[in-house]
């Protein structure tokens, strides 16, 4: 079968009664179920880490560890989650999307159990290192299905729809986690994770049918899945966009790392101020991605809006770092908000539309694709988030700094290695001409 005509093609010739319907067929019949249960797989490592971190002062005390010890079971999830993208996306384009993902959903149900019974810190931290590398499973695969339905703007419309589903995950995780605290110890949060793993993977068997065909899977080893790295990474245009989309993360992962502690700390904000503005930062993130899913795209050009958002991070960014350093004089809490809420909701246009682009470069190589992005993201934004406290919690010139610096070098990848002023160029491996931003989409929209 061609990439170049997209999943669309597959209807013209309709599939035997004995076969597994199409990847369109199954999207036209599933269609709300499936953008659930995809979401559900992107809300799981938000999931994961928030709903935990009401409960890190009790584990503390619990297994009699230091604090920086217990903050280590956050790192640990953090890079097995990164990790674990490169390990399962190439599975994924070998073997199907539905085998590596219930593979993984299951270890993820194992793990997270095995962290509600650790007797110590350091088992905890090896199981939240395993907890992390099966659960990328369901983030990088849940892209790869994305980019096997749709193609285009149908494509940028869905992760747009994702994010509202995974979007509300950080606002209400750590909420629940408060709220089982109440009733039980830390060892209760991760029960109810196993719960919400097991009935996440029952979805996944019972109404994600496999969306990769059989002729367009890898049947090489990993000297293949090497060479489809590297010709993904070869291409100049994929690569600056996971740079961009990377860089942007940073800039988010300045802010959660950092705005506990200058909101409350510097502004003076009690937990509760704190917890309402967080929630707000992430509905206007998760309002903005609505508004570019269904009136943006289509009308305006991918990369022009990815553009625009990419320019709003900076000059977000930079009136923070003037606030910061008290070029206006003394400025309250407002106004310091008023930036973050700016800077976050641009992250409504900024990532679903790199990763669109992204993956629009590829069809063959679609989970190889998606765990580059994601590995991409996640590391940058690990190395980035601990510089926000270099200069300690007394100043948020640091985050700031951070957060422009990040949103500076992601403009400078998008417009020196994306070009988004060409005609694009073919695509990685497939051969075919990956879809401009205002094209239409072969794909039917969710």
């Amino acid at each position: 079968m061609s990439d170049q005509g997209g999943p669309a093609r597959d209807t013209a010739r309709p599939p035997a009664p004995s076969a597994r319907p199409s990847p369109v067929v199954v999207r036209r019949r599933t269609g709300l179920l499936v953008t659930f249960v995809l979401g559900g797989l992107t809300a799981t490592p938000p999931l994961a880490m928030d709903m935990y971190l009401p409960a890190l002062p009790e584990v503390t005390r619990a297994l009699h560890a230091p604090a920086a010890t217990v903050q280590l079971t956050l790192t640990a999830c953090l890079a097995g989650m990164a990790l674990g993208q490169l390990l399962v996306g190439p599975m994924s384009d070998r073997w199907g999307r539905r085998r590596p993902l219930l593979a993984g959903l299951a270890v993820y149900v194992v793990a997270t159990a095995l962290c509600a019974f650790a007797p110590t810190v350091e088992a905890l931290v090896a199981c939240r290192l395993a907890q992390g590398l099966a659960g990328a499973a369901g983030i990088v695969i849940a892209r790869a299905v994305v980019r096997d339905l749709h193609d285009g703007v149908a494509m940028a419309r869905f992760f747009s729809t994702l994010m509202l589903i995974s979007g509300v995950a950080p606002i209400v995780a750590p909420l629940i986690g408060g709220q089982i605290l109440r009733v039980t110890d830390w060892r209760g949060v991760f029960v109810v994770l196993t719960v919400v793993g097991v009935l996440l993977g029952a979805l996944v068997w019972f109404r994600l049918p496999e969306t990769l065909p059989p002729q367009d899977r890898h049947a090489g080893g990993v000297g293949e899945t090497l060479h489809a790295m590297r010709g993904l990474l070869a291409d100049r245009a994929f690569t600056g966009y996971a740079l961009t989309g990377g860089f942007a993360f940073a800039a988010l992962f300045a802010y959660i790392a950092a705005s506990p502690f200058v909101i409350q700390e510097i502004y003076g904000a009690s937990p509760q101020t704190f917890s309402l503005l967080f929630g707000l930062n992430s509905i206007g993130l998760v309002a903005v991605g609505q508004l570019n899913g269904k009136v943006l795209v289509g009308r305006v050009s991918l990369d022009r809006v990815l553009g625009i958002g990419l320019v709003v991070i900076v000059l977000a960014a930079g009136a923070l770092l003037l606030m910061s350093l008290g070029v206006f004089g003394e400025t309250g809490l407002a106004p310091v908000a008023a930036a973050l809420f700016v800077l976050m909701s641009a992250m409504g246009v900024t990532l679903p539309n790199t990763q669109a682009q992204a993956l629009q470069r590829t069809k063959r190589s679609a989970g190889s694709a998606s765990a580059l992005l994601g590995t991409t993201s996640f590391l940058i934004g690990a190395i980035a988030s601990p510089l926000v406290g270099v200069a300690g919690e007394d100043t948020a010139v640091p985050m700031a700094v951070v957060q422009l610096a990040a949103g500076l070098v992601a403009l400078a990848c998008f417009m020196g290695m994306c070009r988004p002023w060409r005609t694009p160029g073919p695509g990685v491996r497939d051969g075919a001409s990956p879809a401009s931003g205002a094209a239409a989409s072969t794909g039917e929209d969710s």
